[in-house]
């Protein structure tokens, strides 16, 4: 007398930490982030603050590459592509709730490849915001050296990375309803502790150096300010290479932990 087995499903092979990851699948996941929302959101924001906070210099202290409106527009575009990249990757929570996370263990993209396009695919999208604020801050009277605008816009583009990261661990630790109110919240207040609207000093200081948009932000104005804040204080390059690493690493291992947990996979 046979004995009947149930059917199982295919096993889908993974040659590689990137199967299943081809143009088709980038594409889409490009549309989906360029929606009309989403960019107008991202484009406003930025714009609105840096044209509200450029002639806000303090009476001391001086910029040794430009001036006090390029200092402002560096630390906007900073937020502007954080925001961007944070708003983005944070949709992922929206896969998560329509159980598309078990579909994907089933299929040949591997986690890694996914991770990845989702990152990726979010720093392109802070490129928008980065884009805008520096077109402002050159019509309204930002002066710095040449290799300041490039080296600045590019450092706080590329920088979103680190945001795109904590955005995926926050859509996939909190329900859609709930993360579309965190980004905007997060991001500002990170912005404000890592010294992107108001030249910070002492204490405060101190405090920034421990905060996620330190690094990007110093990063991004070294160039400009060599280092030294209004006050006169000093923020070491390598500490700020220091604090992106850190960072970075921090939610990416969240965001790879709690993948693991959505798709079944301790």
């Amino acid at each position: 007398m046979s004995t009947l087995t149930a059917p199982t499903a295919p096993v889908r092979s993974r040659t590689s930490a990137l199967s299943g990851v081809n143009p088709t699948f980038v594409r889409y996941e490009l549309r989906r982030r360029f929606n009309r929302q989403t960019t107008i959101f991202t484009l406003l924001l930025p714009a609105v603050l840096y044209l509200a906070l450029f002639r806000t210099a303090p009476s001391h202290g001086s910029v040794p590459h430009g001036n006090f409106a390029a200092w402002m527009m560096i630390g906007l575009a900073v937020y502007g592509a954080a925001m961007a990249a944070t708003s983005s990757a944070a949709t992922i929570s929206v896969e998560k709730s329509a159980g598309w996370m078990r579909t994907i263990a089933l299929s040949p993209l591997a986690p890694p490849g996914y991770l990845l396009v989702k990152v990726l695919c979010s720093v392109v999208m802070a490129a928008v915001p980065v884009a805008i604020v520096g077109v402002l801050g050159a019509v309204t009277g930002a002066h710095a050296d040449p290799k300041v605008w490039v080296v600045s816009l590019l450092v706080a583009w590329i920088g979103a990375a680190v945001f795109a990261a904590l955005g995926i661990a926050m859509g996939l630790a909190l329900k859609p309803e709930v993360v579309m109110h965190m980004p905007g919240l997060t991001m500002t207040a990170l912005a404000f502790l890592g010294n992107l609207f108001i030249p910070l000093s002492g204490t405060m200081l101190e405090i920034s150096r421990y905060t996620p948009m330190y690094g990007v932000s110093t990063l991004a104005r070294y160039t400009l300010t060599d280092g030294y804040t209004f006050s006169g204080e000093h923020s070491s390059l390598t500490g700020a290479v220091f604090n992106i690493v850190a960072w970075f690493a921090g939610f990416s291992f969240m965001a790879v932990r709690r993948f693991a947990k959505s798709t079944g996979r301790q």
